[in-house]
């Protein structure tokens, strides 16, 4: 394949690059933390303009009917911006509805999503943290008024904004996806606060809740659950790399302005082999994004390995990154006043999301095992 992007590919990031550089200032990423949504709705509805909200969809329902590579594109510019905003759970959802929902389901939702009207997200976990769809504990009973879900789901992105849930359950079909309502009695949202503030968690009860809708029929969840975790890691992975990407920059920045001795600290070996390895980590992490996002997109025999890849190694590399950048710029690089806790902290939250690097190199050794 040919790594070099595109005309239109070099547009949008070029798009996208002046777009964050302009509206996703640090000091508007700060102020956003402090933000009882943690979100924008003036940047929502902008970046909806801009196209990025239906990137993956149908031109039929708004969208611009392109693919993963260009949503790695956009993400991996938000993650170098560290951008508080619900985009990448929204289209995730959005994708997993397109493929699998009713024209109706389509209809309502898509062009929503497309215009910036609506928001969702998916909740994988349920109490023991296990990202596999098998682990799927919450319930679902079929009764006269329709489905009734109970049980328990942690750490979701943005659930509090969401204007819908794809909730998995267990039903005596099998694994189930539901479109339910966040505001369907017995249901309660609790925030819960992580290492990176840019990103909010809820976890999510239901007692008994109605939902009238499954995406899909009943018990044929788990290939589409699968499908969903595998282009949730390579977007995580993405933005991981946007986050390694600004971190890298930062330091090379520092280390030729600041001066030990008479001289800057860059001409130091130490120094230079620091950033070096660092530029490596994020070149080789390039790589195992855009690979995968195009594996993904022509669904080559390949695409689950180098998904499951990319996670693993970019979580690993884009942590020692902006950990390495800290250390590159001493003592000012731990204060909460200098920008660079910004992406790190970003790039630690997704290390975990859509299975950490333990739990996709466990994957990728039974995938290649055959086992």
């Amino acid at each position: 394949m040919d790594f070099a992007f595109s005309s239109d590919q070099q547009l949008l990031k070029n798009a996208a690059r002046s777009f964050l550089d302009e509206h996703a200032k640090p000091a508007t990423v700060r102020l956003l933390w402090d933000d009882a949504r943690g979100e924008s709705e003036s940047l929502w509805k902008d970046m909806a303009q801009l196209g990025w909200l239906g990137l993956s969809l149908d031109e039929a329902y708004g969208g611009a009917g392109l693919a993963m590579v260009e949503s790695a594109i956009v993400l991996d510019e938000i993650g170098r911006a560290a951008l508080p905003t619900p985009y990448w759970p929204t289209v995730l959802a959005a994708t997993a509805i397109a493929d699998a929902g009713t024209d109706a389901q389509k209809k309502r939702w898509l062009p929503a999503v497309a215009t910036g009207d609506a928001r969702a997200t998916i909740a994988f976990l349920d109490g023991d943290l296990d990202w596999s769809p098998d682990a799927t504990a919450t319930r679902a009973e079929k009764s006269s008024e329709g489905w009734r879900l109970s049980g328990a789901k942690r750490w979701v992105p943005w659930a509090h904004v969401a204007n819908v849930l794809l909730v998995p359950a267990r039903t005596a079909e099998g694994i189930t996806l539901f479109l339910v309502d966040p505001a369907a009695a017995g249901l309660a949202l609790a925030p819960v606060q992580g290492m990176d503030f840019g990103t909010r968690w809820v976890h999510v009860t239901l007692d008994n809740v109605r939902a009238a809708e499954t995406l899909g029929a009943p018990g044929s969840a788990a290939p589409l659950l699968q499908l969903l975790m595998r282009r949730g890691a390579v977007g995580a992975a993405a933005e991981m790399l946007g986050a390694a990407r600004r971190c890298l920059d930062m330091a090379v920045g520092y280390a030729k302005v600041r001066e030990q001795f008479g001289q800057p600290i860059g001409s130091f070996q130490a120094i230079r082999h620091k950033c070096s390895e660092m530029l490596l980590e994020v070149e080789n992490s390039h790589a195992a994004v855009y690979y995968a996002a195009w594996a993904l997109d022509a669904r080559a025999d390949d695409a689950d390995v180098a998904a499951s890849v990319a996670k693993a190694y970019v979580g690993d590399a884009a942590r020692k990154v902006c950990g390495e950048a800290i250390q590159v710029h001493g003592g000012i690089g731990f204060t909460w006043e200098y920008d660079l806790h910004l992406y790190f902290k970003r790039a630690k939250a997704l290390e975990t999301m859509y299975g950490d690097g333990d739990y996709h190199r466990e994957l990728i050794t039974r995938m290649v095992s055959g086992v």
